[in-house]
């Protein structure tokens, strides 16, 4: 466990200039990116489109654990590619729910794919973390769990401004408001941080990537 003043550092590296500026730029890469993906031309033609829409959530997802992070060395950038790509594989779910590589077929499913479950995430992220323990990996993997949570909820997220959130087994939320989906997406790496500095298991991270990070 950190002392206090150590979780109080770290507390400030992840409201710095430098996260706060690159939240910023999040959120208006999801301003942006989004409407874009609106014009005529995109939406007329359903691969571009599909191809688009994966890509701009493994943007985000890549760009949301570069703001948890920061990217100092090698293996943080591994790590942000790792990201970028949990926040977009998730979508192969259509594939498997469709049983066909039809992407009409994928994209028209009688129902949401198992991986579009909202409570399914927390429910990932703590096997992980038991299974890390279990196995004595919670020292090179300890991040693993937090990205899983931060890549697919920002997918999810994202998601919900067309179909809502799916919290099975309770139902489905009306879908999300533009302007709330921009927002929990620029806040969601400071929510991931802060919750990381405030458990106090992950002080291996912190020589890792040079700062302060009780995960």
């Amino acid at each position: 466990m950190a002392s206090e003043a150590e979780k109080t550092q770290a507390l400030l590296q992840s409201c710095s200039a430098e996260s706060l500026l690159s939240s910023l730029g999040l959120g208006i890469f999801c301003l942006v990116a989004d409407r874009l993906l609106q014009v005529p031309v995109v939406q007329q033609n359903p691969w571009p489109r599909a191809l688009a829409d994966n890509a701009v959530h493994g943007v985000i997802g890549m760009w949301s654990w570069a703001i948890v992070v920061g990217v100092k060395k090698k293996t943080d950038l591994r790590e942000v590619v790792l990201a970028g790509f949990l926040a977009s594989v998730i979508d192969v779910d259509h594939f498997f729910l469709a049983r066909s590589l039809s992407l009409k077929a994928a994209l028209t499913l009688p129902r949401r794919p198992f991986l579009h479950c909202s409570t399914v995430i927390p429910a990932v992220a703590l096997t992980l973390k038991f299974t890390m323990h279990l196995f004595k990996l919670k020292d090179s993997w300890c991040f693993l769990p937090w990205m899983v949570f931060l890549s697919w909820t920002s997918h999810h997220v994202r998601d919900g401004i067309r179909h809502g959130l799916w919290m099975c087994p309770f139902g489905t939320t009306s879908p999300l408001p533009f302007w709330l989906y921009v927002v929990v997406t620029a806040s969601l790496p400071h929510v991931c941080s802060l919750a990381m500095h405030f458990t106090g298991t992950r002080q291996v991270m912190s020589s890792k990537h040079g700062v302060r990070i009780d995960v």
